[in-house]
């Protein structure tokens, strides 16, 4: 079987690959289009191919270069033309995201089967015309792929997906950051923990509920134990608040408010001793499933795909945007550690099990292979 994955502006390069090679080790013969990630390294290609279809001139450019969007702009419209008329022989195309949905779908190649993976399916309280929108594009596939049964449920409910079409595969634990071949050490400002290290990693976005992981931190009483905060993390909101919040706290927290580079990664999950991701709202999260591969405990609160997740008794849950609750949490989990084991011993088990790319592989491949019967 032939797949082309396509993500043009390569959003989610990690996902992307992890689930081309898992498809290639199930047997599927797995060309990835996509255009070249300028924020960091990507993960080397294991039994597939990746084409760099989109956006070359301006990839050219580099990340800071002048007016390199408004040239990425240009070339939008001519590259997915281009895409249009290929006659590649691939069964099935999956897209995981396209750049501009609302005039992307007019614009695929059509008569193959079409799969699209519903990474993010609605904001909260949508207003009608994201409505529209997310009927007209997720509506002109023969299958949307859900990462939980509650992006499956808002696809059927509130988009208005026929059920026939929707398919719930999980989201897979990204093991290769567990066997990167070049690590670097913990970072510098990171150094010299002595007690359990409480970690909130990831994008700083407003969503994400933040202040109240800082306010819930500053509640509990953390005796002799040295325990930490760590908040790690590219900004996309002002953090000048958090950075001051933090300097208040005595060093029990730190911040690292810059991009992380991929190979930094590692060093931070094992030193963690405490994942927490204190949402607002969310579909679901990368990061997630990074501390799934790294076998951590989670702190979740209780959004989108997270409680599904809970139920394998990887992650305690707390109700979204009180910081109480997240703070008697905190004050437990940092003090006992044999909770902490028990979390992190389902959290490797649900990494191998059903958050594996192998069994999401099997899943898909399942769903290709329904999509070319019921074409055929």
């Amino acid at each position: 079987m032939k797949v082309q994955i396509v993500d043009p502006s390569a959003f989610t390069p990690p996902y992307d690959r992890a689930l081309a090679a898992a498809l290639a080790r199930a047997g599927a013969e797995v060309q990835l289009l996509t255009s070249r990630f300028l924020h960091g390294p990507v993960p080397a290609a294991e039994g597939y191919r990746v084409e760099e279809a989109f956006y070359r001139r301006s990839a050219a450019r580099g990340l800071d270069a002048p007016a390199r969007l408004p040239f990425k702009a240009a070339e939008h419209f001519p590259d997915m033309l281009r895409f249009r008329r290929r006659h590649d022989d691939a069964d099935v195309l999956h897209y995981q995201w396209l750049t501009a949905p609302a005039v992307d779908v007019r614009l695929l190649p059509p008569r193959r089967p079409r799969a699209m993976t519903a990474h993010y399916v609605l904001p909260p309280d949508p207003s009608r015309r994201q409505l529209r929108s997310a009927r007209r594009v997720f509506g002109a596939m023969d299958a949307v792929v859900a990462h939980s049964e509650h992006g499956a449920a808002r696809l059927r409910d509130e988009v208005g997906i026929d059920a026939a079409k929707v398919r719930v595969i999980p989201h897979g634990a990204f093991d290769y950051l567990t066997k990167l071949p070049e690590e670097k050490p913990l970072p510098a400002e990171l150094e010299g923990a002595e007690g359990p290290v409480v970690l909130c990693f990831g994008l700083l976005r407003p969503y994400k509920g933040i202040e109240n992981l800082i306010e819930a931190y500053g509640r509990i009483e953390l005796g002799a134990s040295g325990a930490e905060l760590w908040i790690v993390g590219n900004p996309r909101m002002d953090v000048e608040p958090l950075r001051r919040r933090a300097g208040e706290s005595g060093g029990r927290i730190r911040t690292v408010t810059r991009f992380v580079d991929e190979a930094e990664i590692p060093a931070i999950f094992r030193r963690a001793d405490l994942v927490v991701l204190p949402y607002l709202d969310a579909e679901h999260s990368g990061v997630l499933y990074t501390a799934l591969a790294f076998g951590k405990p989670l702190l979740l609160t209780a959004v989108g795909g997270f409680p599904e997740v809970a139920e394998t008794g990887a992650a305690r849950l707390v109700p979204p945007g009180d910081p109480g609750p997240l703070a008697e949490s905190l004050q437990e989990l940092v003090g006992d550690e044999a909770a902490r084991a028990e979390l992190a011993a389902a959290a490797t088990r649900a990494a191998a099990g059903p958050y594996s790319w192998d069994e999401s592989a099997r899943k898909h491949m399942d769903l290709y292979r329904d999509l070319l019967e019921a074409r055929s």
